[in-house]
């Protein structure tokens, strides 16, 4: 199993690990701060470190409870000691789209009892499907000015945890429509005080004045009841 250090601190940049394993091109750490691909947001980018040896990390899965990082080319073995270090300004930037994303969600599903079907968060641009049952670009513009608000006030966002039973027993904990956290003792909760609660296990800022304004690109149509919105932020 690999330690997850960015479940608890999503502003780590740095950290040491251990090599524990080599397939390839791929390196395997006892613990890491890259998140890997998967709940719609993108793997981490950045470097591995060994003394004056720097390899770039291009991806980064999770398999299991084994998290391997795509290193092209490297020479690293077993049991070798190594640095690594987040390219942080693409990181900082998704963890804004990611925090944007649950406020904008939080806003919809409470006026207009939207869930999520599917969403993908990027550096530069995002999008959400949400099952909207008509293409209404006024609605989804009011919600997206609605959520700016919101952020505007600096509400702190709280990572925490809770047993699963305690958890599920909040109101609006899964927004995902035909979708459950999965089956785990204790669920990573998000929360951004005062407006989302959310079981989530990617990173966040701490507080949504960072976030910035949610820009609203296009909405477009992707099938029966299903809506997509495109977004980005400014600055």
């Amino acid at each position: 199993m690999t330690e997850l250090l960015y479940m608890d601190d999503s502003y780590l940049r740095e950290f040491q690990a251990r090599v524990v394993g080599v397939d390839g091109d791929r390196v395997l750490l006892d613990r890491t701060a890259f998140y890997p691909v998967g709940g719609g947001l993108p793997s981490d980018t950045g470097y591995l470190l060994r003394g004056e040896d720097r390899y770039e990390v291009t991806e980064v899965r999770k398999e299991g409870g084994k998290v391997w990082h795509l290193v092209p080319g490297h020479s690293l073995s077993p049991g070798d000691e190594v640095r690594g270090i987040i390219d942080w300004d693409r990181r900082y930037r998704i963890m804004r789209m990611h925090t944007a994303l649950h406020a904008l969600i939080a806003v919809m599903n409470r006026d207009f009892g939207v869930l999520v079907t599917g969403n993908k968060v990027g550096a530069e641009r995002s999008r959400v499907d949400v099952n909207l049952e008509k293409p209404d670009r006024a609605l989804v513009e009011r919600a997206i000015e609605e959520t700016n608000e919101h952020l505007a006030k600096g509400l702190p966002v709280k990572i925490y945890y809770l047993p699963r039973e305690e958890a599920m027993k909040i109101p609006g904990i899964v927004k995902l429509a035909k979708a459950l956290p999965p089956n785990v003792e204790r669920l990573r909760i998000v929360e951004i005080e005062g407006l989302d609660i959310q079981a989530d296990g990617g990173p966040h800022v701490s507080n949504t004045k960072e976030v910035g304004r949610i820009v609203f690109l296009k909405l477009e149509n992707k099938g029966k009841n299903n809506r997509r919105i495109h977004f980005t932020l400014e600055p």
